[in-house]
């Protein structure tokens, strides 16, 4: 493909229907006792439909002077700043707005150590993993109270600078254990306080798996929350777009962290009543539940763990969205792989009553994918519960997808290779997971790059974005017998070159063994994209006008002979008019 881009024109589209950009993810931890290897492991989908889609290589810097806390924006670019490094540096926009500036050494005391040199890390909607392999995942949850930034105090108008991103690079910047920086975020909330959507953080490293939740309270002095659940090992958690932490255990220091200004908070503004409501439920006290949509989030939920388990036998229906039915955390029937994450990833509910890829509205070709429109009201949203007349099921793997990660952290390994991040652009379903070592000192161009309303050759969200959307021909056929299969083969590549990586890099030193990883993590990601960006231009010949055009490489050279007919199956064309069609000049 030649380096040139294509500008999509969406006025059209923003006039007749208004396009929210949905923060809607599915994040997961794998602890290491319940990993087949003994990897921990951190999962993430990010949801976010029409947001930056760049996953940026943030390098160390010198932390001098004071850290600047920039807004939250989930547009494309979502930073422009000059001191994150060369991927934020963004040609032809101005500096994101600066909401507060922290002095490093504020933060360092908070921590209760220097960091002179910040930690390089990867960065997407949120912070991800950086290079000492603390890794970190994401939901947005309905909140009962979702106010803006405010910058500056005022009489009755807390300080309110922080959105759960900032806070997630501050702590990948300055922390290399789990723990560590749920403090350093929690103790960065009470001072500094939060603003927009309730959040769920999932941080973990080798040791141990925290899940961080947030959300703003309406009181100038209590104006923030926040609590922490440790995830015992041996088990696995799943969040979807709900908090998930429930009662607060007040005298379990290992396990369990909150807020000083949580309790006084609830009690100041009516949420939680000691006499009245017994032991504090923190997703009962400070949230609606789930959105508008029943099952949006407890549905994925229920879907995760009972492919974790399915002796546990877990029911897919629950009385109401504060349902305790599904617990924390629950222990695998069998230890999982990488491969098994992606799997759980790549789901539509296939062969359960919810089955996206059954029934008239996957069409005559079994598309899982569900648009959304005007008919779906507030489905995602709590700031106008509506009744609904209807709604689609939320799948795992959902067509707004921008991006998928699995963070792993292998502990038998040497330091310098014990971090991967598998990062699949795009939807999950028909992505391919390419992975990078943490200890990298830059990752590809191609994933850095480009805008998700700009057609862009040379940004790998694009790639397969493109061919995803080209699915739309035949879901099925397209999937099985052109995206599977490359997808096995490529994903099947990179866990060979892993692994002869991991031999190669023994015995050198550590600059040479970067440079190495780093040179091999960029040659295979090019490689994939540019293998992709082929699939796709042979996807457009092979299915054109309604066919299947066979390659020429099953036959001598391409003939009306290696066309075939598809047409529609007949279960559908029973349900369209197809049989009122005219077969004769009679009347009917």
């Amino acid at each position: 493909m030649k380096n040139k881009s294509f500008r999509i024109i969406g006025l059209l589209v923003l006039i007749i229907f208004p396009v929210c950009i949905s923060k809607a993810c599915t994040t997961m931890i794998i602890t290491k006792g319940a990993s087949a290897d003994g990897s921990m492991m951190v999962a993430h989908s990010d949801d976010d439909e029409l947001g930056d889609q760049r996953l940026i290589f943030v390098p160390s810097h010198l932390q001098e002077g004071f850290r600047k806390v920039y807004a939250h924006v989930g547009s494309y670019p979502r930073i422009v700043s000059p001191d994150r490094g060369p991927g934020y540096n963004t040609p032809g926009f101005p500096e994101t707005e600066i909401l507060g500036k922290i002095p490093y050494e504020e933060i360092w005391k908070l921590l209760g150590h220097q960091v002179p040199v910040s930690y390089a890390y990867f960065d997407g909607g949120y912070g991800i993993m950086n290079e000492y392999n603390l890794m970190m995942g994401e939901c947005t949850d309905g909140a009962n109270y979702e106010p803006v930034a405010n910058p500056v105090k005022s009489a009755g108008n807390p300080l309110r600078i922080f959105y759960s991103a900032e806070l997630s690079r501050i702590a990948l910047e300055n922390c290399k254990t789990a723990r560590d920086a749920v403090k350093l975020m929690g103790a960065l909330i009470d001072k500094y306080g939060l603003y927009e959507t309730g959040e769920t953080l999932l941080v973990a490293d080798e040791n141990e798996a925290w899940v961080f939740e947030m959300c703003a309270i309406p009181d100038e002095v209590c104006h923030s929350a926040w609590v922490a659940q440790r995830v015992p090992d041996g088990q696995v958690f799943v969040a979807a777009n709900e908090f998930r932490i429930r009662y607060l255990v007040k005298d379990d220091s290992d396990n369990f962290l909150f807020s000083p200004l949580l309790i006084p908070g609830l009690k100041k503004v009516g949420w939680w009543d000691e006499i009245k409501d017994g032991p504090v439920d923190w997703l009962k006290a400070v949230s609606p539940g789930e959105y508008n949509h029943p099952y949006y989030s407890l549905r994925r939920v229920w879907r995760v763990f009972d492919r974790v388990n399915p002796d546990l036998a877990f029911s897919p229906w629950v009385e109401d969205g504060y349902t305790f039915y599904y617990p924390f955390s629950i222990k695998p029937l069998q230890k999982l792989t990488p491969g098994d994450i992606f799997g759980f990833y790549r789901d539509h509910y296939e062969g359960t009553e919810f089955d996206l890829s059954k029934g008239v509205a996957s069409g005559p070709y079994g598309d899982p994918h569900r648009f959304t429109g005007p008919y779906n009201g507030n489905q995602n949203d709590i700031s106008a519960k509506t009744d609904l007349s209807g709604a689609w099921e939320r799948a795992i793997s959902v067509f707004y997808q921008g991006y998928t990660y699995l963070c792993q952290l292998r502990p038998d390994k040497p330091d310098i290779i014990k971090g991967l991040l598998w990062f699949g652009p795009d939807v999950s379903y028909t992505t391919c997971f390419i992975p990078t070592y943490s200890k990298v000192n830059q990752i590809a161009e191609t994933f850095q790059v480009g805008a998700p309303l700009e057609l862009n050759f040379n940004m790998a969200w694009w790639a397969f974005n493109f061919v995803n959307n080209y699915t739309r021909l035949n879901f099925q056929l397209i999937t099985n017998a052109d995206i599977k299969p490359l997808q096995h083969t490529l994903e099947s590549r990179s866990i060979d070159l892993i692994r002869n990586t991991d031999e190669a890099i023994i015995g050198l030193d550590e600059k040479t063994a970067r440079d190495k990883l780093t040179a091999v993590c960029m040659d295979n990601a090019e490689a994939v994209v540019k293998a992709w960006w082929q699939l796709g231009s042979e996807i457009v010949a092979k299915y054109s006008d309604g066919y299947v055009n066979l390659p020429p490489g099953e036959y001598a050279t391409p003939s009306v002979e290696t066309v075939r007919s598809v047409g529609y199956p007949a279960w559908w064309l029973d349900k369209t008019n197809y049989k009122e069609g005219p077969v004769r000049y009679q009347m009917p």
